[in-house]
């Protein structure tokens, strides 16, 4: 399906040609296989070509059935897509949700992209930004179990991760002077400690700090209230303390249409805003709209980078 689509820009996938061919026949696709033995031959991108650079399939794949032997062919694309885009060769990378879980079953230690993403590129301190229709949330805390989320937050981190993202949307968004939410991390933000005390602690006296160096930003405020009309019509981005305190609420306006965007990173990346999908996984019937947004993000922002 992204292959059927016009994209201004020299577009070209990591995976094993079989396979794909295998696929698009599987879901009686249209779309022209043509391999490309190095990033030299990928020409412009036309609609209803796919230009594939190969990584050789570590076994048979049913699509929808996880196999652990494969978990190192997806690892391989990754790294090579990194490379190319560490070298110049390529301008951004996007990637397609991978199933963390089979990955670790391989015995290889794997949190996510973003992680993984970050170890790659030497990238001391990463972001996951995610980019919706008319919100963008970054994530203090990733792919992490709710007990271990208030030990993982401390000021130092926090001071970083908020540095970041202020210094990507300046430079990759073209956003002069980000204003930037903080959320709390206790219900009502920790109501002056009744409720928890990290606001007391952590994130409130590091909001202040930032602020008293000229950045424009507030908090912490409260989960519950942060979301409203009037609250987002006053910021840029929204700093959310664990993954489920602020992405629903991006999901619920944006679903489908979100990409997921790596700040801190020396290289372009974007990626779809779900999972696997491993049951609709071979039925086609999988939306691809996220995808679409990843690639035509990925192509703005690498476009940016350019001019700067």
């Amino acid at each position: 399906m992204l292959a059927a689509r016009a994209f201004p820009a020299r577009l070209a996938v990591l995976g094993d040609p079989d396979l794909l061919a295998g696929r698009a026949r599987h879901i009686s696709s249209t779309v022209k296989i043509r391999e490309c033995a190095s990033a030299d031959a990928i020409q412009p991108h036309t609609a209803g070509t796919m230009q594939v650079l190969p990584v050789e399939l570590g076994g048979p794949a049913i699509a929808g059935r996880l196999d652990a032997v494969n978990s190192h062919y997806v690892l391989a694309m990754l790294r090579s897509a990194v490379d190319l885009c560490m070298h110049g060769t390529a301008d951004a990378l996007v990637t397609a949700p991978v199933q963390k879980s089979i990955i670790s079953a391989a015995g290889v230690p794997f949190s996510g992209h973003t992680e993984f993403l970050a170890e790659l590129t030497g990238a001391a301190q990463p972001v996951m930004l995610l980019v919706g229709k008319s919100l963008r949330i970054a994530l203090a805390t990733t792919h992490l179990p709710l007990r271990e989320v208030a030990d993982a937050i401390d000021a130092d981190k926090l001071t970083a991760l908020i540095g970041v993202t202020r210094t990507d949307l300046q430079r990759r968004f073209g956003i002069e002077e980000p204003r930037i939410l903080v959320l709390g991390l206790n219900p009502h933000a920790g109501e002056s400690g009744t409720l928890g005390r990290e606001e007391q602690t952590i994130i409130e006296p590091v909001v202040r700090e930032l602020r008293a160096q000229g950045m424009r930003i507030t908090g912490p405020v409260s989960a519950d209230t942060a979301f409203t009309k009037e609250s987002l019509s006053e910021c840029d981005v929204v700093i959310a303390m664990y993954h489920d305190q602020g992405l629903p609420v991006l999901k619920a306006l944006s679903f489908g249409e979100i990409v997921n965007v790596t700040l801190g990173l020396p290289i372009v990346r974007t990626s779809v805003d779900h999972g696997t999908a491993l049951s609709l996984a071979g039925t086609g019937r999988a939306r691809p709209d996220s995808l679409y947004a990843a690639v035509e993000l990925a192509i703005s922002l690498a476009q940016r980078a350019r001019v700067a």
